[in-house]
């Protein structure tokens, strides 16, 4: 038995130890059912190229995968809930190319030592409890072969160096289609019938990917606690389908080196602290559909683009020093109007209220004085 494919099923309980007795197993893939319990430590000494146990709900602690096995290319255990540490030898994993543990509940150090797998294409580590720094100048290696990136949604901190990106060489590798077997044109992990899933917010959307082009560039910082400056290297990566950086704390101007990333589509920098104006240069990207720059402290003119001129107007509320929004929010409606009215309309109620019930207050006090005067003298007088 080489290969065993049980997945999208309605398999429950715990994995079966019989699969321990199939010592060849090249491909094991167990994905969308109801497992419960651990993670067999037996698979650990196998020889598999791709491990497939997406979407149970497996717990426990993932095994030390590679110990004797160097072959194994795709690991995907995303969507259960496994705890601990990422084990660290998956370093001698030198082969690998897929990564996603994806909505578990991880927690550790961001993982420098993958950068020295030079095959790593997809390394996915979102929604799980991550923390720290993502550089370590004695230990970050940058990641060659990186296409796609999602470490949204933990706890990861600290600021970037200008050069952080510098060594991402993938990211600005000009793909060429192959039009004579189209199969080419899409990333193969496991075996050449056999492609990865992987799930993204692409265009503000969450959207699955059941096979990935190998066009498709994406990087997700978003949702954690990032500062300082955006590095002026991200201008490299000129091939970049997908940049996220939203809900950090990003500070200073937004660099112009992005115009240089001409086949960039979606760009979300929205709620972080970005001060200074939006790139003229930004304009020009023909690709671009998806804008965000929502809750920063932008000021100056908007790029006056067919680009931009298409964005909704929310893609622009929270930015006080905006202006040449005419287009996109109408004549009299700038991106803070809705927002800063809100408050005045209660004012100004209050104040019609007291100006209404103000004088009827003042002639209900005179006249209970005096019938309370009154009635005092005629129980006196009683």
């Amino acid at each position: 038995m080489e290969e065993l494919d049980f997945g999208s099923n309605s398999l429950q309980g715990l994995i079966p130890q019989w699969i321990c007795n199939f010592t060849d197993l090249y491909l094991l893939d167990l994905s969308n059912n109801h497992f419960t319990g651990s993670i067999p430590q037996c698979l650990k000494n196998y020889h598999l190229s791709g491990l497939n146990l997406r979407n149970n709900s497996l717990s426990g602690f993932l095994p030390e995968l590679c110990m004797d096995n160097t072959m194994l290319r795709s690991l995907d255990v995303s969507y259960n809930n496994l705890v601990g540490k990422l084990p660290k030898s998956l370093m001698n994993c030198q082969d690998m190319e897929f990564l996603n543990v994806r909505g578990n509940k991880i927690n550790d150090t961001f993982p420098f030592w993958l950068g020295s797998l030079q095959y790593l294409t997809v390394l996915v580590l979102r929604s799980n409890a991550f923390y720290g720094h993502v550089y370590n100048s004695s230990a970050y290696l940058g990641f060659s072969s990186m296409r796609i990136i999602d470490i949204s949604d933990n706890n990861f901190v600290g600021s970037l160096p200008h050069d952080y990106f510098a060594n991402w060489t993938e990211m600005s590798k000009v793909f060429e289609s192959n039009e004579d077997i189209p199969e080419m044109n899409y990333m193969s992990f496991k075996s050449s019938t056999a492609y990865d899933f992987v799930d993204l917010v692409y265009k503000g959307v969450d959207t699955d990917f059941v096979r990935i082009f190998k066009a498709l560039r994406v990087i997700d910082f978003s949702g954690n606690q990032f500062c300082g400056y955006i590095p002026r290297s991200i201008g490299l990566l000129s091939e970049l389908r997908l940049l996220n950086l939203s809900s950090n704390g990003f500070t200073g101007n937004i660099p112009p080196t992005l115009e240089n990333i001409t086949k960039l589509e979606t760009l979300d920098l929205s709620r972080n602290n970005l001060s200074g104006e939006i790139p003229q240069g930004l304009g020009k990207l023909s690709f671009l559909s998806v804008i965000n720059f929502s809750y920063n402290h932008l000021e100056g003119l908007v790029p006056q683009s067919t680009q931009f001129g298409s964005q909704n107007c929310s893609s622009f509320v929270g930015n006080l020093g905006l202006y040449g929004l005419e287009n996109i929010c109408g004549e009299s409606h700038q991106p803070d109007d809705e927002s800063s009215s809100e408050p005045e309309e209660p004012m100004l109620n209050w104040i019609a209220a007291m100006i209404a019930v103000g004088p009827g207050a003042f002639c209900g006090l005179v006249f209970g004085h005096i019938f309370t005067s009154y009635k005092h003298e005629w129980f006196i007088a009683r």
